[in-house]
C-alpha cells in the first residue's frame, strides 16, 4: 500500500497508471463516490499490485485465493479472518505471497534483503533445495515480511444493528471492542445496555469485548457520583459484584474503567478501588484497564488530570488507554483533534512512569467543522473523515496539511456566506500516528470511536501491523 496526495490537474486514471495500479481497486478501497472529482491535497490509498487485493462485488474468499494461487486457509490466516464468509466489498486483503521474477545478476540474498524476509523463508515456500540455484526469468513467491504485532481497541457508541454490521466489517482489525457504556449508580448498581448485537459481531470476528463503566450522569461526567463510590469500600464491593455478574452474563473478557473529572482528593481512593477490582477480576481470567486523561507531567493541574495517577495505574492494571485526542474539542478554537506534537508530549511523560507494553495510544476517527471567526460558547460539528473530504469537494476547496500537528485541514464558505474551518484525519495523519506507536514501542492503539466512516484507516493499519487476537 502507498499513499498518494492529489496534485492540481491530476486524474484518477493518471494516478493509477503512474503506480501501475488497478483503477477500480483505488476507487473501491477509498470509497470514492465520484472518481472524476478529486480534490487537490486529498490523500488516496493505492493498493500494491500482486501484494494486496481489494474485495469487489461478487467476490468470495475462495475465488480470490484461486485467482492468486494460494489456499483459502493461507489467505484467511494472514488477514485475521475467522469466518471465510465474512469478507466485504472495499476490504483490502493482503496476499500471503508476492511474485518476483529473477533478473540477471540477482542473488537469493539480495532478493531476501529487498523484500525484508529471510533466505530460508524464500527457500521453503518455493521448495528450493540449493540456494545458489536460481536463474534469470525464474518466478519466485516471496512471503510477506513480518510486521510489528499490536493490539487495537475500539470504543463503539452505536449500540444497534448498524454498529453490529460495522464490527462484522472491520472486526478482523480489532483486538478489543468496548461498547460505550455502563454508568455506575450511587447504590453500587450499574445501568443497563442492550448491546447484544455488538457482542455477537465481536464473537464472530474473534474480538475480545471489554465492559466499559463510567461516572456519566445526566449528560456529564459526575465528580460527585464517582466520589460516592470511591469513598465507600462497601459500595465498591457491591459495584464490583454487579460488574462481575454482567460480565459473566454477557461474555465480556475484561473491564475498562473510564472515570473522568475525579476530585483530586480521591486520587488514592481511586487507586485503592483499582486494587480491589484487580483482586476480584484477575482470578477469573479477566483483564482490567483504565482510560486516562492526556497528562504531560505528574504535576499537571485541573480536575480532569490530578486524580489520574499514571504510575499507580501503570502498576495496578493490565493496560491503560491514554485519551490523546480532543485538543481540537467541540467547544474550543479550531485546531487538530490529535496534533502529533502534543500526543508525543504526553507519551514522553507516560513512558517514564508506565511500562510501554501497557500503553494504548488514543486515536480519533473523526474530525470537526468550526464556524469562524470562532466565538466562545459556540460548538463545532463533529464529522467523519469521509464527510470532511466530501465537504471539500462540495465547496471546491483544496485540502491543506499542517506539518506541526501532522493533520489535514481546509476552509470553505457555505451558501449563507459563513466561513468554516475543518480539521480531520486522513491516510497521512494515520500513518504518522502508527509510526509514533512503533517509535515508542507501545502496546497498541485505542480508537474513539466507531460509527465515523473512515475507509482509509483500515488498509493503513494493516500495512503497518499484525493485530493480535486473544
Amino acid at each position: 500500500m502507498q499513499i498518494h496526495v492529489v496534485r492540481r490537474g491530476e486524474s484518477l486514471w493518471q494516478i493509477a497508471r503512474s503506480y501501475g495500479a488497478d483503477l477500480n481497486q483505488i476507487i473501491v478501497v477509498n470509497e470514492l463516490q465520484n472518481p472524476n472529482m478529486l480534490i487537490v491535497g486529498q490523500a488516496l490509498v493505492i493498493p500494491e499490485v500482486n501484494q494486496e487485493y481489494v474485495v469487489q462485488a461478487g467476490d468470495n474468499l475462495w475465488t480470490i485465493a484461486n485467482r492468486f494461487g494460494v489456499s483459502v486457509q493461507e489467505l484467511a490466516a494472514v488477514n485475521n479472518i475467522t469466518n471465510p464468509s465474512l469478507i466485504f466489498v472495499g476490504d483490502m486483503l493482503e496476499l500471503p505471497y508476492s511474485i518476483h521474477q529473477v533478473r540477471l545478476g540477482e542473488t537469493l540474498w539480495g532478493i531476501a534483503e529487498t523484500f525484508g524476509v529471510t533466505i530460508n523463508q524464500i527457500l521453503q515456500v518455493n521448495n528450493i533445495a540449493n540456494p545458489s540455484f536460481i536463474y534469470p526469468g525464474q518466478t519466485l513467491r516471496i512471503p510477506i515480511a513480518e510486521k510489528t504485532v499490536t493490539e487495537i481497541n475500539a470504543y463503539s457508541t452505536q449500540i444497534n444493528e448498524q454498529g453490529s454490521q460495522e464490527v462484522f466489517t472491520i472486526g478482523r482489525h480489532l483486538t478489543y471492542l468496548s461498547p460505550f457504556m455502563y454508568s455506575i449508580q450511587t447504590d453500587g448498581s450499574i445501568t443497563e445496555m442492550q448491546e447484544e448485537p455488538l457482542l455477537e459481531a465481536a464473537r464472530a470476528t474473534n474480538v475480545s469485548p471489554l465492559l466499559v463503566i463510567t461516572n456519566f450522569q445526566e449528560g456529564n461526567f459526575s465528580s460527585d457520583l464517582v466520589a460516592t463510590i470511591l469513598r465507600n469500600p462497601s459500595l465498591q464491593e457491591t459495584l464490583i459484584t454487579n460488574i462481575l455478574e454482567e460480565i459473566r452474563t454477557k461474555g465480556y473478557t475484561g473491564l475498562n474503567i473510564d472515570f473522568e473529572y475525579v476530585y483530586p482528593e480521591d486520587r488514592e481512593n481511586y487507586n485503592a478501588f483499582l486494587r480491589r477490582v484487580v483482586a476480584r477480576l484477575h482470578p477469573e481470567g479477566l483483564s482490567v484497564s483504565t482510560a486516562l486523561a492526556p497528562k504531560e507531567s505528574g504535576e499537571m493541574e485541573g480536575l480532569l488530570y490530578e486524580a489520574h495517577d499514571y504510575a499507580e495505574h501503570g502498576e495496578i492494571v493490565d493496560f491503560v488507554i491514554l485519551m490523546t485526542y480532543e485538543w481540537g474539542w467541540a467547544g474550543g478554537r479550531p485546531r487538530a483533534i490529535a496534533p502529533i506534537n502534543k500526543v508525543r508530549d504526553v507519551l514522553d511523560y507516560a513512558i517514564t512512569v508506565i511500562p510501554r507494553n501497557k500503553i494504548m495510544m488514543g486515536v480519533p476517527l473523526y474530525g470537526r467543522d468550526w464556524e469562524i471567526p470562532w466565538v466562545e460558547g459556540t460548538l463545532a460539528r463533529t464529522i467523519s473523515p469521509q464527510e470532511a473530504v466530501d465537504l471539500a469537494a462540495r465547496y471546491g476547496v483544496a485540502i491543506q496539511y499542517d506539518d506541526t500537528s501532522q493533520a489535514p485541514y481546509f476552509r470553505y464558505v457555505d451558501e449563507a456566506g459563513q466561513e468554516h474551518e475543518v480539521w480531520f484525519e486522513d491516510a497521512r495523519s494515520m500513518q504518522v500516528k502508527y509510526d509514533t506507536m512503533k517509535d515508542y514501542g507501545l502496546r497498541g492503539a485505542s480508537y474513539w470511536s466507531l460509527a465515523n466512516p473512515f475507509p482509509q484507516n483500515w488498509p493503513v493499519l494493516q500495512d503497518n501491523f499484525n493485530v493480535r487476537k486473544w
